[in-house]
């Protein structure tokens, strides 16, 4: 329950601090840029308002009593926590380290192999690179930065669009004849699962659009982890629904193909998320406008892929 009554005015409590630290009225004044005489006042204004005393005033000195020591604990503590919080919204602790969490099978599949170029561009940023599942709170350590799949919304955190995702169909190029009727050859192919939430939602959808409630699709693998499931499909093991963004390089080799031409547009993206002062940090700034620019390429892949096949079709999930 919160207390109606008024705190007594920061500028004396401010006086107190300094005070009670040195145990000397001149000191503060010194650390306060004021005279020893404000500061005298201040003190005295903060002990009338308190109806105690919270110094003894000694012949060459002032020592604080009990009442004093008791408020003093409180008081540094809670000043202590104003400067962490003023701190942690204008100053960067560590501007030469940067640290990023990002989705594993990003950080694996397409940000580990670029992360060079943004080291030689930015050759003093000491750059380290955590791939976890979880969404950091940012409390208790030393985390800059997280790219993330999901829909930009995190409690407490700024997030900002990285870019967007679309999911297709693939699976090596040996497993489908494209001679023959592409959906008979599918019900034959075992499919590879991601346990992804943004992905295992599409298959009941496939399945409306081919057709196949009487022939269910065979699964005999669930992956949680696309990265394995990139190489499952690299290994002829099936057929999965793939994010574009970790496969698009493989599509444009002619290693995995496309047996279908539809595509869904995933419920999840991929955004960069910290707390809102970490963007304005400059090692985070220059990350983003690196990021940003790197990322362009999967946007202008994609497009020239709808371009290149003019009958791919939008499955509305």
């Amino acid at each position: 329950m919160s207390s109606n009554r008024a705190l007594p005015p920061l500028k004396s409590l401010q006086a107190f601090r300094y005070a009670a630290q040195s145990l000397s009225f001149k000191k503060a004044a010194e650390s306060l840029f004021v005279t020893q005489a404000a500061v005298s006042q201040q003190i005295k204004t903060l002990e009338q308002a308190l109806s105690v005393e919270l110094f003894e005033r000694q012949t060459r000195q002032v020592v604080l009593t009990s009442e004093g020591q008791y408020l003093f604990d409180y008081v540094e503590k809670a000043f202590g926590l104003l400067e962490e919080g003023v701190k942690g919204i204008t100053e960067d602790p560590k501007p030469n380290t940067l640290v990023i969490s990002s989705v594993p099978s990003f950080s694996s599949r397409w940000l580990v192999s670029r992360l060079g170029r943004f080291q030689s561009q930015e050759p003093e940023i000491n750059l380290r690179l955590s791939p976890s599942i979880e969404l950091s709170t940012f409390a208790d350590n030393d985390l800059d930065l997280c790219i993330r799949l999901g829909r930009g919304k995190y409690e407490g955190l700024k997030s900002q669009l990285l870019f967007r995702e679309h999911l297709v169909l693939v699976c090596h190029p040996s497993m489908i004849n494209m001679d023959k009727p592409i959906k008979e050859q599918l019900i034959n192919i075992p499919v590879i699962t991601d346990t992804g939430p943004d992905v295992r939602h599409v298959w009941p959808v496939l399945q409306r659009f081919l057709d196949l409630y009487d022939m269910p699709m065979k699964s005999h693998l669930h992956v949680a982890d696309s990265t394995s499931l990139v190489e499952a499909l690299l290994s002829q093991q099936g057929l999965a629904m793939m994010r574009y963004g970790l496969v698009y390089e493989l599509i444009e080799k002619g290693q995995l193909i496309c047996p279908l031409p539809i595509y869904m547009k995933s419920q999840y993206d991929f955004y960069l998320v910290a707390p809102a002062p970490h963007f304005k940090y400059q090692k985070v700034i220059m990350f983003k406008h690196w990021i940003e620019g790197e990322v362009k390429v999967i946007g202008s892949s994609w497009m020239a892929y709808l371009k290149n096949n003019p009958g791919m079709e939008e499955v509305k999930v």
